[in-house]
């Protein structure tokens, strides 16, 4: 570009330069591409009155989609290079299609965005020499403009929040540079802060953030970020450095690219993203380049997971002879000399999983991590980040809760213990009732699965407020009992259970549905296997049925599946009369019931018996679960 080439030629920028910083992932295709069908803002030009300059001055006003003077927005200025003008961003940016995008994705939270120019003098166009001496000190002064002018204006002109933390300030190359500088000089005016390859105006890492722990407890977002291959990257690099160094939170993406439009399209997909809601900023550093696993104990380094997804174990047994870890297959650790056994594993798929350390081969849950109830025993687990997994990631939504309930069984004679998500309003919605789904775990886990593992409160909280699923109540048993699950014996007492005891108990003391119509039943594996057996000898009680990763298992259960499909085939009419949804999903190929599935499919074809079929690979495993509730649950009670 005219303007890097310029730069370089002055010897202000150094040469081209490559790092080896791990690369975000680049924004989707079509992130800024014009979509007809959705709603569009509205672009304004305005003129205010600059007593900075003493002349009238113009910039570009960005309205969301809905735009109302009824509601208060929060604002981001967003600022153009040392080439530019206010039409810099529309001319080449289109940053009002990528905002569009993001507000029909549900991505974005409403706000107003201005494209001011940022060379605060009379003849403020990027006309003749750029670089001559007052055009460049411009920039400087348009931090006087931008607080005592602009701001002001914007102010009274539209409905905006008058605070810092609903104010954000980001730009490109020389308006990089003014976002950091005039950002981090003015922390009581702004709390989001965004340099995208940030120019040579940026002043020394030790004079932008002279005081750490101001900027640690001020700022909601620090974002640095520069294309790999930028001459400016030195900049950036430094500033992220210093940072380091003195422990400020902010993120640092580095992304393919130069120094163009290509790279900053991106930077204002991603960064726009962050705004005004609740920042895990670690969550986002470790998909760049790596971190602990937040299932760590706090404070533990390890198990390290690697941008790749290879995980970084490290233990100290002076003592043992072996050491390995079994996570998805097993790797041999190795003792260094001070007593510390490390491994690194192959690349993990997203979601969670269950592993343990096995010492002398003895498996333990590891003391570094988190512990969840599975395998039969308490075991350590992992949570992989997973770009896919936006749906099980706490948002700025209205949040239902979770519910531990202590009932009497009238099966067993004692006390148990389940679940019970409510929705968001449930408290406050005193008449309302709710349709009830009831959620089984698998095999060597308990009532805690959905509500740690699955998450299926966050997952139904993000759905509900999209509007994909309806308001519901999510009920979690606990399915075992003296046997191991999966004979006929724990299918009957566990049916019984759930008739007799469970569901009197949350009709009793809950507002839901007493209908059909009104109740679901699902499960994974073991769970998958008891709502095959409860729900097709009930299809009076549950309009809807869900089997995750199940199927009944040739041959060790041929007898109750034979009766059972004597059963269907006699009772083909009514079962498909009264099942809304007979939803049966699988974790492709490599999930351990997937064979059975298969010949259980087979079955419900040749007795006519209707049904769903879905596939989602990953086998035997939490995230495939929580992707078949994600999937599930907008089918219910519609």
């Amino acid at each position: 570009m005219k303007k890097i080439a310029c730069l370089t030629a002055m010897g202000i920028l150094p040469a081209m330069m490559a790092i080896s910083q791990p690369a975000l992932k680049h924004s989707p295709a079509g992130f800024d591409t014009y979509r007809t069908g959705i709603a569009h803002g509205k672009l304004d030009t305005i003129t205010y009155n600059s007593k900075t300059v003493e002349a009238k001055r113009r910039a570009v006003v960005y309205l969301p989609p809905g735009y109302t003077i009824k509601k208060t927005y929060p604002v981001l200025y967003l600022l153009h290079g040392i080439g530019g003008d206010e039409f810099e961003w529309l001319n080449q940016g289109t940053p009002q299609v990528i905002l569009d995008n993001l507000y029909a994705d549900k991505k974005l939270e409403p706000m107003i965005v201005v494209l001011p120019n940022g060379r605060a003098m009379k003849d403020d166009r990027a006309t003749g020499n750029i670089m001559a001496a007052d055009k460049v000190a411009a920039f400087a002064t348009f931090e006087h403009d931008l607080l005592n002018d602009l701001i002001p204006y914007i102010q009274k002109k539209y409905p905006v929040y008058t605070d810092r933390e609903h104010r954000a300030l980001a730009g490109l190359s020389m308006g990089g540079g003014q976002s950091l500088n005039f950002g981090l000089g003015n922390l009581d005016k702004f709390a989001w802060v965004g340099g995208f390859s940030s120019a040579p105006n940026i002043k020394k890492p030790e004079e932008l953030v002279p005081d750490a722990e101001a900027a640690k407890n001020k700022l909601k977002l620090l974002w640095i970020s520069c294309g790999d291959h930028d001459g400016l990257m030195s900049f950036s690099k430094r500033t992220h450095d210093y940072l380091e160094q003195k422990n400020v939170p902010h993120i640092f993406s580095v992304e393919p690219g130069i120094h163009d439009f290509k790279v900053w399209k991106n930077d204002l997909y991603l960064f726009s993203q962050f705004l005004f809601k609740p920042v895990d900023i670690n969550k986002f550093n470790m998909m760049i380049s790596g971190g602990p696993a937040f299932t760590n104990i706090r404070g533990s380094k390890y198990p390290f997971i690697l941008p790749d997804h290879r995980v970084q174990f490290r233990f100290k047994a002076p003592d043992a002879q072996k050491v390995q870890v079994d996570l998805s297959k097993k790797y041999d650790m190795t003792k260094d000399s001070a007593g510390f056994w490390t491994a690194t594993t192959d690349s993990i798929s997203g979601g969670f999983h269950y592993y343990s350390l096995i010492i002398n081969g003895v498996p333990i849950a590891d003391p570094a991590s988190q512990t969840f109830y599975g395998m039969g025993r308490m075991a350590s687990g992992i949570e992989i980040p997973f770009e896919g997994g936006d749906y099980y990631t706490i948002k700025n939504v209205p949040h239902g809760d979770i519910r531990s309930k202590t009932y009497f069984s009238n099966i067993t004679k004692s006390w148990r213990r389940l679940f019970i998500y409510t929705p968001p309003g449930y408290d406050i919605n005193s008449k309302a009732k709710y349709p009830a789904l009831y959620i089984l775990h698998g095999g060597g886990e308990d009532e805690t699965g959905w509500a740690t593992q699955g998450k299926a409160d966050i997952i139904m909280d993000n759905l509900i407020d999209a509007k994909q699923a309806k308001p519901m109540l999510v009920i979690m048993p606990d399915a075992n009992f003296s046997g191991a699950g999966f004979g006929e014996a724990d299918l009957k007492v566990f049916a019984n259970e759930l008739k007799q005891s469970i569901i009197p108990f949350i009709e009793k003391n809950y507002r839901v549905e007493r209908t059909a119509q009104g109740r679901a039943l699902a499960g994974l594996s073991m769970g998958g296997l008891n709502t095959l057996y409860t729900g097709i000898y009930n299809t009076d009680m549950f309009s809807y049925l869900g089997v995750f990763s199940s199927g009944w298992i040739i041959p060790v259960q041929d007898s109750i599946a034979n009766t059972q499909y004597d059963f269907m085939k006699k009772n083909a009419t009514k079962i498909n009369t009264n099942l809304k949804a007979f939803w049966i999903a699988m974790g492709g190929k490599e999930d351990i019931a997937y064979k059975n599935c298969q010949i259980m499919l087979g079955k419900l074809d040749k007795m006519k018996i209707k049904h769903t079929y879905y596939e989602y690979p990953g086998g035997h495993t939490w995230p495939v679960w929580r992707n078949d509730l994600y999937k599930f649950a907008p089918i219910l009670f519609k």
